[in-house]
């Protein structure tokens, strides 16, 4: 079955640039570039920004989930979970042309890069970020590689949203600090929270699918109205998280301003409800990526706020 699948590839045209761009999977990054920038963000209350560190992180953390994002790709080919009729973002093999080896050359790459990139960091911080970031690396590869692939098991969102959201922010605020306080890790909880959001509105949207390839996800394992009502249910938290910390005084009330991404939030929840048909919870799944940015960008925006005014 693989072998005819790889002799119905179609060639890619090396020159269309924007085939190259969608095999990073664009609308994926932004959850690498918030918690970056909300580490940072937390960052300038204890000290001055080094912003060649901050730029370093950045690009190594988008660099890593692009990596991840091309590992998806060709182990999804691989194992026959995309084809010329999947619905989602990917498709550089299937769709475009892409050779599996090429997607697998350039994910490494891109790792390669990350790992120099990652030497400067470590010059200008500790050297026990390099152990850190060779974990992130590994398990961003496991994530859909190895023998029992990450995404394929009920783990797959906290492990996203650990390693992808509440990681990058502390390995963010360290850098530019030398520690990670109690705040640090209290404000980076909701991050964590909607990065795994993220990641079970995919599996929401895959579920049949991936029931059929023998996948044990947390949406298989609840249940479509399950899954949706805990999608909700971390919303909610997510946003209460918030208010509790400023209530405790822990937080500027600045940052209740992230209550203006509740609409999205909303939609994304809502979105679900009702629907069975892959193509038709893809709005769902764009208003949960985007609920994760704006909220990051607006809890970013509250800390600026709460330090200069």
């Amino acid at each position: 079955m693989q072998t005819q699948m790889h002799t119905n590839i179609p060639p890619a045209n090396s020159k269309d640039w924007k085939v190259w761009w969608q095999l990073t999977r664009p609308h994926t990054l932004t959850a690498s570039f918030v918690p970056v920038l909300l580490g940072t963000a937390l960052a300038l209350q204890d000290t001055h920004i080094h912003f060649g560190l901050f730029f370093a992180m950045l690009i190594a953390s988008l660099l890593i989930q692009a990596a991840t994002n091309m590992f998806n790709e060709y182990y999804d080919f691989k194992r026959g979970l995309d084809n010329e009729e999947s619905v989602g973002i990917g498709g550089a093999i299937v769709r475009d042309g892409i050779h599996p080896k090429t997607v697998l050359k350039l994910a490494l790459g891109l790792y390669g890069v990350s790992i120099l990139i990652g030497v400067y960091i470590c010059m200008n911080s500790s050297w026990w970020l390099a152990l850190i970031g060779i974990v992130c690396m590994v398990v961003g590869y496991l994530y859909t590689g190895g023998p029992i692939p990450i995404a394929y098991t009920p783990f797959g969102e906290i492990v996203a949203g650990f390693f992808m959201g509440m990681m990058i922010i502390l390995i963010s605020f360290y850098i530019q600090t030398g520690t990670v306080t109690e705040t640090s890790i209290l404000v980076s909880i909701p991050i964590l929270i909607l990065v795994g959001a993220i990641l079970l509105s995919n599996n929401i949207r895959d579920l049949d699918g991936d029931k059929e390839f023998g996948r044990k996800t947390l949406a298989i394992l609840l249940g479509r109205k399950g899954a949706i009502k805990l999608l909700a249910g971390m919303f909610i938290v997510s946003y209460a998280w918030v208010f509790i910390l400023i209530a405790l005084n822990i937080i500027s009330p600045w940052l209740a301003i992230v209550v203006i991404s509740a609409p999205k939030a909303i939609k994304a929840t809502k979105g679900f409800i009702g629907k069975t048909i892959p193509i038709q919870m893809m709005p769902a799944m764009k208003a949960t990526a985007q609920t994760n940015t704006i909220f990051g960008f607006l809890l970013s925006i509250g800390l600026f706020l709460g330090y200069f005014l």
